[in-house]
């Protein structure tokens, strides 16, 4: 154990200075339980995790509730947190009608959600993937028209949230289909940007990516014109490659990180999909790098304990076990997006 429960700092040659977290959790780290949550306790959690530190922390989902039934509170929990100083709570939106429920309770950064192989997006939106990019033009078109012009709260270090987040999952492989191509992947992340996301998060939903392939991914963006600050990556540690995947990204150039606070997540679209990166993982190996993040590891593994007090089994993150003494519960589900 180190001082403190605290890495020892050595910073490596050619890292970024600061990463943006962006924190699911709330989101896609609840998602997939089988146990309805109480509003009030994801509202508690989204506060636990502010006051750790988290400036991003993607808040819930307005899809229509019998697709997510875990999220069906959403316009009864956003009230209770987008007050929250210095936090930008991005919500997922399927649609319009998705949209303007947010917007209405004062939502300013949303995300959409689409796929990159046409087996997944037959599975999780019924759509063919250029069906599903056609659904998702109107809702970031109206979102810019909503949301340009508006802030970040005050207080938050690094660069603000993006107003329009396109998730694409299914990057690196998907249970159907196999490994998938990446000129495909660039092709949906093109579409994506062309019709106004300010930034993509590249999924690697059942982890099987591995550092060369994401490398040679996020060249193959860079040479069709999407930068590094425009992605953002969301590992799965299926493998047990989410955290190497990520030094790869970094390497490369990317600031922007997806984790889940305790590991939590699951996506109930692809059974094979386990393991959201834990933040709390991501958090020892960046403050072990010199990485800023504004992160309180001691905070944060606070309240991702907390959680799987209210969940009835222990967290999943490695470093949350570690610095609590906890032991993996070897009859739990592992889960994650």
């Amino acid at each position: 154990m180190t001082v403190q429960g605290l890495p020892m700092s050595v910073p490596s040659a050619g890292l970024p200075a600061r990463v943006r977290i962006h924190e699911v959790g709330a989101r896609d780290g609840l998602q997939n339980e089988s146990v309805t949550v109480p509003t009030e306790v994801k509202a508690e959690f989204i506060h636990r995790l502010a006051g750790a530190g988290l400036t991003t922390i993607e808040a819930t989902s307005f899809v229509h509730p019998k697709w997510v039934p875990q999220l069906a509170d959403a316009d009864q929990l956003f009230p209770l947190v987008r007050e929250l100083p210095g936090v930008n709570l991005p919500v997922l939106v399927p649609n319009v009608r998705g949209l303007d429920r947010a917007h209405a309770l004062g939502a300013r950064r949303i995300a959409v959600f689409a796929s990159a192989t046409e087996s997944f997006a037959r599975a999780n939106l019924n759509r063919s993937v250029d069906e599903s990019l056609e659904m998702f033009a109107p809702v970031v078109s109206r979102a810019k028209q909503l949301f340009d012009g508006t802030g970040s709260p005050p207080g938050v270090p690094e660069a603000p949230a993006p107003h329009v987040r396109g998730y694409l999952s299914m990057c690196f492989g998907d249970p159907w289909e196999g490994p998938v191509p990446i000129a495909q992947v660039v092709r949906v992340c093109r579409a994506l940007r062309d019709m106004g996301c300010d930034e993509l998060s590249l999924g690697d939903t059942i982890g099987v990516a591995t550092p060369g392939h994401v490398t040679a991914l996020l060249t193959a963006l860079n040479e069709a014109g999407v930068p590094d600050e425009a992605l953002g990556v969301h590992f799965h540690d299926t493998y047990g490659q989410a955290l190497a995947n990520t030094l790869a990204a970094l390497q490369h150039g990317v600031t922007t990180v997806d984790a889940s606070a305790g590991g939590l997540g699951g996506c109930p679209y692809a059974k094979s999909a386990t393991g959201n990166l834990a933040t709390e993982d991501l958090v020892w190996m960046l403050h072990g790098l010199g990485i800023e993040t504004g992160v309180d590891l001691g905070r944060l593994t606070a309240t991702s304990a907390w959680m799987a007090r209210h969940l009835g089994r222990p967290s999943p993150s490695r470093t949350v076990r570690a610095l609590t003494g906890a032991q993996p519960d070897p009859s739990a589900k592992e889960s994650s997006p």
